[in-house]
């Protein structure tokens, strides 16, 4: 399976903040480690993009004082969208080979 950028930043940023992984933290590791400050709608959007090619799985949290009694809805990777990511991260590592040395910061 084929993920796009922004696909792979959602997936690696789920993976880095499960098991508290919703939306809105989603969105922020996104611009902080990307610099990146992409629309929320496109985060949510591709988070249920995801979810429906079964690389994702979502959960309902309890509701929170904080939240005016609403949920969070959180994510983790599926098994296949571990995959998906370990593969796309080996073809990224493929290409870069032997040009590490070009790519550095001068």
């Amino acid at each position: 399976m084929t993920l796009g950028d922004f696909e792979q930043f959602v997936l690696l940023a789920v993976l880095r903040l499960t098991p508290n992984a919703y939306g809105a933290a989603i969105h922020r590791e996104i611009e902080k480690r990307t610099g990146r400050d992409p629309a929320i709608a496109a985060v949510y959007t591709t988070l249920d993009r995801l979810e429906k090619k079964g690389l994702l799985r979502s959960w309902t949290g309890e509701p929170t004082p904080e939240r005016g009694g609403r949920s969070k809805k959180f994510y983790a990777l599926e098994a296949v969208g571990a995959e998906a990511l370990a593969q796309s991260y080996q073809r990224f590592r493929d290409m870069v080979a032997g040009l590490e040395r070009l790519l550095e910061k001068p």
